[in-house]
């Protein structure tokens, strides 16, 4: 029996996970990495931390479940995406930090490309506004502030890529510098148009091409490893996407109009708009959304920066409680947060905002504001984000949309999905598989394999769990307005 190891390195943690080609979840484990913050909106990792943590899930998941063959085995991954790796070609070592998506530091260097006019140019090439989100700010960055990087570059000895890249670089010993269309649409480098690297925002952005990997489709096989020994021979890597792109194939966003909201330390909503990279609507950006069986799916998309994270700093930093899973049992012994919203703008605030100096705002709090009314109002926070997104998709795809795939740990919180559903007065579905972004590495690994051959055969594999039914009363309106006023507050 074929066994896939999905790696699905996330912005807090990497998970090691085990399927088999029925899509089944054989085990699972993770190691979780540190955030860095040497000064207000930075965010960083270490590279080497993540890779070795990478290694270290999949030998203990190997343990969990023993092999009796290794060349039943192959892996696939899914990653974090925009975080940007630079390290030198011959030592391997990276240069610097990765930075983050989370990273703000490129801010001011966005604000001089728009200032010099170039939104429109980008707009068009790439598909996205320009903003530190994505990977080419923070590319400049390096090059511009970490001695000896910008000459080092021009002479073609770093290499830069999402994280992606650079575990595939680490995994096969640097014989494979590659990434795929999803993770290299994320860059603000990449042509969607052509799908490839473009020449003009390399120029508009000052970064050398001999930096960048080579693109490959995401049902490609991408190099083999031996996963510093863990294998007795090599096995394949195939089969890689992002993480928001993993979660849509993951959910069998395979026709145009469906949509899926994946809920992590931020959360991304896409919605499948076809094989045509059409202009996205105002606040929203179009990607890749996955390419797979010889043609290239295209997506509308909106990334709200702080979800998870923010159910994370209240139990973390405010210790309000022990773990986010706590919450919902205390948020639901209140009514209703009495006025009180958070607006989570701890690192600006992505689509459909794009307001990288707003700031993280409690507004509506007076003397009778309990904890509860504050745990309440953080997970509110994250359906009214969501809201925000959904309304503008339905609207450039042609009304509401007919349900909403799920996916990530907050789903388990059932106050939150009930009144996700009732916000957006749609369905929410949720699916077996929490890691709906693994499953969608495990698909294209398939594809890559042809242990599948069409999106049908994959689709009858998915297995619904449960089936949110919105109550949306015009109350859920009017909590909504309240939302958007404290918003424009945070700006």
């Amino acid at each position: 029996m074929k066994r896939i190891i999905a790696i699905d390195q996330s912005t807090s943690s990497t998970k090691a996970m085990l399927f088999d080609q029925q899509c089944q979840l054989l085990a699972r484990c993770h190691a979780d990495h540190q955030q860095y913050y040497p000064q207000a909106g930075w965010v960083e990792h270490d590279a080497e931390e993540i890779y070795l943590n990478m290694v270290s899930a999949i030998r203990q998941l190997l343990t969990m479940h023993p092999r009796e063959d290794d060349t039943e085995y192959s892996l696939a991954i899914t990653n974090q995406r925009e975080t940007v790796v630079v390290w030198d070609k011959a030592s391997g070592r990276p240069v610097y930090r990765a930075l983050v998506w989370q990273d703000n530091r490129g801010a001011a260097l966005c604000q001089q490309w728009r200032e010099r006019g170039y939104a429109q140019e980008v707009m068009a090439r790439s598909g996205l506004l320009i903003d530190p989100n994505f990977s080419a700010s923070g590319v400049r960055w390096i090059l511009d502030h970490v001695e000896g990087a910008r000459q080092a570059a021009e002479e073609g000895r770093l290499l830069m890529g999402t994280i992606d890249t650079w575990l595939i670089w680490r995994l096969t010993g640097g014989r494979s510098f590659c990434t795929d269309t999803t993770n290299a649409s994320r860059t603000m480098l990449f042509n969607i148009h052509r799908m490839e690297w473009d020449d003009e925002l390399l120029r508009i952005f000052d970064i050398p091409r001999s930096m960048l990997p080579t693109v490959l489709p995401c049902d490609a096989v991408y190099g083999e490893t031996t996963v510093e020994g863990l294998f007795a021979s090599p096995i394949p890597i195939a089969g890689v996407l992002g993480d928001s792109h993993g979660a849509l194939v993951g959910q069998m966003c395979f026709e145009k109009g469906s949509g899926k909201v994946t809920y992590g330390t931020g959360s991304s909503v896409m919605v499948n708009i076809g094989e045509s990279p059409l202009k996205p609507p105002a606040g929203l950006v179009t990607s890749v959304g996955f390419s797979a069986l010889g043609r290239h799916y295209y997506g509308y998309e909106g990334n709200i920066y702080s979800t998870g994270a923010t159910l994370k700093w209240m139990a973390d930093q405010l210790q309000l409680v022990g773990h986010p899973r706590e919450m919902e049992a205390e948020a639901v012994t209140v009514s209703s947060t009495d006025g009180v919203y958070i607006v989570p703008a701890f690192a600006g605030l992505g689509a459909p905002w794009w307001k990288p100096d707003a700031k993280a705002a409690v507004v509506g709090m007076t003397f009778a504001t309990t904890r509860a009314h504050f745990l309440r109002a953080a997970l509110e926070s994250i359906a009214y984000q969501v809201r925000d997104l959904v309304g503008v998709m339905a609207e450039a795809t042609g009304g509401r949309l007919s349900e909403i795939c799920a996916d990530g740990g907050p789903t388990q919180n059932q106050f939150l999905m009930q009144f996700q559903a009732d916000q957006l007065n749609t369905p929410i579905v949720c699916t077996e598989v929490e890691d709906a972004s693994a499953l969608g590495a495990v698909v294209m690994n398939g594809f890559a394999r042809k242990v599948w051959t069409t999106f049908a055969e994959v689709a009858r594999l998915r297995k619904v769990t449960r089936v949110i039914t919105p109550r949306h009363t015009p109350a859920m309106d009017l909590l909504y307005e309240g939302w958007r006023a404290a918003v424009a507050k945070s700006f």
